[in-house]
């Protein structure tokens, strides 16, 4: 990790983590996937490689409190079934880790950001048609779990964007917003844990990287309980809307860094 690189950043680079650090905290109470813009500033102000070792220890601040709001309402039968596909792209995204430089990261980081924001346009639209669902107890349901478990675990290995594609998947399969968030909580936990040991070897999570965490996870924690009072009160399609843009933003900019 480019420890210089994290002593040295600015004021305003500094409030841009503390505002991105907000940010976790109300994605995992409010709206899971809103974090993409989180990941996007963290790219952009810090290596592209080190920023995913200093967002996880964040990330799994917020889902402990995600977990401590909504650990009534998980579905535990979805997440056994997603696990085992979810620790296949862990691997994959572990070994394309190891291969790729900053500068390769930087660009699969934009480019999963842009592909995140086409995937969430996408599932609004196939909401809006109300498809049925398919049930995760269909051979077809099994294989679109399979499916998501092994993108949703290669995106957030690589780039800790796995949000828009489990939100995706829940909301296909039917979640209404308490089981949605009761179930993502404990999905992004048990996950975002997991992957500890891998960044750890790859050198993303080292000690100068968690003290800067130490700095920014009291901002994770005001964002997760504004998430708390704002999710029966905030109107989604606007947020998503805004979420949207300022990912296509963010995947733009470190695709032309």
């Amino acid at each position: 990790m480019n420890t210089m690189t994290l002593w040295h950043i600015s004021g305003w680079e500094f409030a841009a983590l503390a505002a991105a650090a907000l940010l976790v905290g109300f994605s995992k109470t409010a709206v899971s996937g809103a974090n993409t813009v989180s990941l996007a500033i963290f790219a952009a102000v810090l290596p592209a490689r080190a920023s995913t070792g200093v967002l996880l220890p964040l990330l799994i601040a917020g889902d402990v409190l995600a977990v401590l709001t909504y650990r009534r309402h998980a579905h535990w039968p979805t997440l056994w079934r997603l696990f085992p596909a979810v620790a296949a792209g862990v691997v994959a995204g572990t070994l394309f880790l190891v291969w790729a430089d900053d500068g390769i990261v930087r660009t699969s980081i934009g480019a999963i950001l842009l592909l995140m924001a086409g995937v969430t346009l996408w599932r609004r639209r196939r909401a809006e048609a109300a498809d049925e669902p398919d049930a995760v107890t269909t051979r077809a349901g099994r294989m679109k779990a399979r499916s998501y478990g092994v993108l949703g675990g290669f995106t957030t290995m690589v780039a800790n964007a796995g949000g828009p594609v489990m939100s995706m998947y829940l909301l296909s399969a039917g979640f209404r917003k308490l089981g949605f968030l009761g179930t993502s909580a404990f999905f992004f936990l048990v996950v975002n844990v997991s992957k500890v040991p891998f960044s750890a070897g790859l050198g993303l999570i080292d000690g100068h990287s968690l003290l800067l965490d130490a700095a920014l996870v009291v901002f994770v924690v005001p964002g997760a309980l504004f998430g708390k009072w704002a999710v029966h009160r905030i109107d989604q399609r606007l947020f998503e809307r805004l979420v949207i843009a300022a990912t296509v933003v963010g995947g733009v900019q470190l695709l032309l860094r």
